[in-house]
């Protein structure tokens, strides 16, 4: 097939693919169309692969014409797309499907010319990379941050015992109760009922935040409560309201902390022979995350320069991309799917859109380090070669503790080879933009703060 392109830049790194197929070509396929029809459709009065030509075009001219144009496109398009040679930035991105504008009419006098509209890979001309200066955070750990983490092992390794009969519920006993709303009628409210609602009692983890008022309860007991809520209550159903409440206390029990000592160490792994080894564990562990928690911001405040000195033209698909990225990851985490979620939130009222537009901007900022990243692994030919991948692997298996074997096995499914390599490219790359670019001490963070923060 004789095919003529043109291409032109439109805005957001999208093209306008403009493609002649020459006129023989289209009177050559629809001939094609016309003689397959002929031999397999039914016209009264005429055997089957016997209809004139004539009968044919006069009674099916809009379908000939029709299926010949589609086949036209379809044909065309495929032939220009799959080309091997075909440069990237001619080459629909993989979530771009190439859009038919202002579809043409068949005409067998002429050429056929039609667009098509789809994102490319965006043009991205570094700037300036080499030389520059940022300020990042320093932190260091403090016996605080080991302590906190003693103390987290140790409610790990707490054990909950139930209570003696006439014991009175204390703030931080774990409680099970049923409760309801009352109505003005003394009777239950419907869909109001809770049986063994199990909670912490000081934290607040009920609807009705009545942790302070079944202090003292004991086990069988009922207590009916009036509570008023401000209008600013977060429930809005309970927003300026007075209710009342009947509690009822059927279990109390109470979490009891392992002391910190030898015996807990052991407890928490036997390759821990006191708590000192477990407290140099937690610190070297601690230790780790600050050192490559420091690193992944100092790389953040390089990389912000390196974006504010590349602009770069997004394709609106990748934004779409991202986005639903961002709620297939936020699904996750909530147990649910994106979709689920979606739906959930639209009938709680919440606007799907203000969401996202309120996502755009940090969407937007990872593509375009991405891309720049990307870019520059590409342009400074980094590679991960067989002898990075064994040294990799050989770390990965240390730290988990398993074998290289093992590793070998699990990374060998599902193209995450392939994604190690692009980690040791990458990698290789930071390392670069460390020692080509200066990082000034900026304030002075604990390590909670340090951790905690996203941004």
């Amino acid at each position: 097939m004789t095919i003529n392109k043109e291409i032109s830049r439109q805005e957001h790194s999208s093209v306008k693919l403009t493609l002649t197929v020459a006129k023989d070509d289209v009177c050559s396929q629809y001939e094609e169309v016309l003689k397959n029809y002929g031999k397999n459709i039914q016209i009264p009065g005429f055997r089957r692969g016997k209809i004139p030509r004539d009968v044919l075009v006069r009674k099916l001219g809009d379908s000939l014409k029709a299926e010949t144009l589609a086949n036209l496109i379809e044909k065309s398009a495929e032939e220009f797309f799959e080309n091997k040679d075909l440069p990237r930035n001619e080459r629909p991105l993989p979530y771009s499907t190439p859009k038919v504008q202002d579809e043409p009419a068949l005409d067998l006098e002429h050429d056929l010319s039609y667009s098509m509209i789809y994102d490319v890979l965006p043009d991205v001309q570094i700037g300036a990379w080499k030389g520059l200066e940022a300020e990042a955070p320093e932190a260091e750990l403090s016996d605080d941050d080991i302590n906190r983490e003693l103390e987290a092992v140790r409610e790990r390794n707490a054990v909950v015992l139930d209570r003696d009969d006439d014991a009175g519920a204390e703030k931080d006993n774990v409680v099970t109760v049923d409760y309801c709303e009352i109505g003005d009628d003394g009777e239950i409210v419907p869909k109001s009922e809770r049986q063994d609602f199990v909670f912490t009692l000081g934290k607040g983890y009920n609807i009705y935040k009545f942790d302070d008022d079944i202090l003292g309860m004991k086990k069988n007991e009922t207590r009916e409560l009036v509570k008023t809520y401000p209008p600013e209550e977060t429930d809005t159903e309970l927003a300026g309201r007075t209710v009342k409440i009947r509690v009822t206390l059927t279990a109390l029990k109470e979490r009891r902390l392992p002391d910190l000592d030898d015996d807990l160490a052991q407890d928490v792994d036997e390759k821990y022979h006191n708590l000192e080894d477990l407290k140099n564990s937690i610190r070297e562990s601690l230790g780790r995350n600050l050192k490559n928690r420091l690193r992944e911001i100092r790389i953040s405040k390089i990389l912000e320069q390196i974006v504010a000195n590349t602009p770069v033209d997004i394709p609106l698909s990748m934004i779409r991309i991202e986005i639903e990225s961002r709620w297939r990851s936020l699904g996750r985490r909530l147990d649910t799917t994106g979709e689920q979620l979606k739906k959930s939130m639209e009938n709680n009222g919440q606007s799907l859109e203000n969401i996202e537009n309120e996502w755009r901007p940090a969407a937007v900022k990872a593509i375009h380090s991405r891309l720049i990243v990307e870019t520059l692994m590409e342009e400074l030919k980094l590679e991960a070669g067989d002898d990075d991948m064994e040294k990799e692997l050989a770390d990965i298996a240390a730290d988990e503790n398993s074998t290289v074997e093992e590793i070998k096995k699990y990374y060998g499914q599902e193209h995450m080879l392939e994604y190690l390599r692009e980690n040791i490219k990458e990698r290789k790359l930071f390392d670069i933009l460390l020692a080509e670019n200066t990082i000034k001490p900026g304030k002075r963070e604990n390590y909670l703060d340090l951790m905690s923060n996203n941004g």
